[in-house]
């Protein structure tokens, strides 16, 4: 059993490859397409991603997110998040990458197996970056004026805040 899970992505891998050779498919030549087509997303991204994280970072030094933290922290209390979070509750809607990033900072200074860092985790796979995808689906549709999206997507993310921080008292005690 050891020997075939590692073994899972070489086969993958080769049965890729052998894929693309019936099909006749130029698998290098695909590869390397996708490859620079990744590398241009990557481009895109990272300026807001770097201004993103930069924002979170700046609020963190001067101490505007721990007074964001003890501001709502009876809120915060009342509804079982740990305030720590605050500036994943904040970023979430905006950038998923820098949610990411601001995830991956609570799950390091807190430990992986820690509330905080469980209730981070969670929150990421349970929210969705909401202005980001109201913007794409509704540009695309040519819809201008969103109406009661915006607060109803926001209600919808302040649920899946909370539901995540529930799901991990429950499944893990804390």
């Amino acid at each position: 059993m050891e020997l075939a899970l590692t073994m899972l992505v070489p086969f993958l891998l080769l049965g890729v490859a052998l894929w693309g050779l019936v099909r006749k498919v130029d698998v290098y030549d695909a590869l390397i397409t996708g490859a620079a087509e990744g590398l241009g997303v990557l481009i895109k991204i990272v300026p807001a991603l770097v201004a993103l994280l930069t924002a979170v970072y700046m609020l963190r030094a001067s101490g505007a997110l721990e007074l964001a933290a003890q501001a709502l922290a009876p809120v915060l209390g009342w509804l079982g998040i740990p305030p720590e979070t605050v500036g994943l509750l904040l970023i979430r809607p905006v950038s998923g990458s820098a949610a990411l990033g601001v995830g991956a900072e609570l799950i390091s200074t807190y430990g992986p197996d820690s509330t905080i860092g469980r209730t981070a985790a969670v929150m990421l796979g349970s929210t969705e970056t909401t202005f980001y995808t109201i913007a794409v689906y509704f540009g695309a549709a040519g819809i201008v004026k969103t109406r009661y999206a915006v607060p109803a997507a926001l209600c919808a993310d302040l649920a899946g805040f909370t539901a995540a921080a529930w799901a991990v008292r429950v499944c893990f005690g804390g």
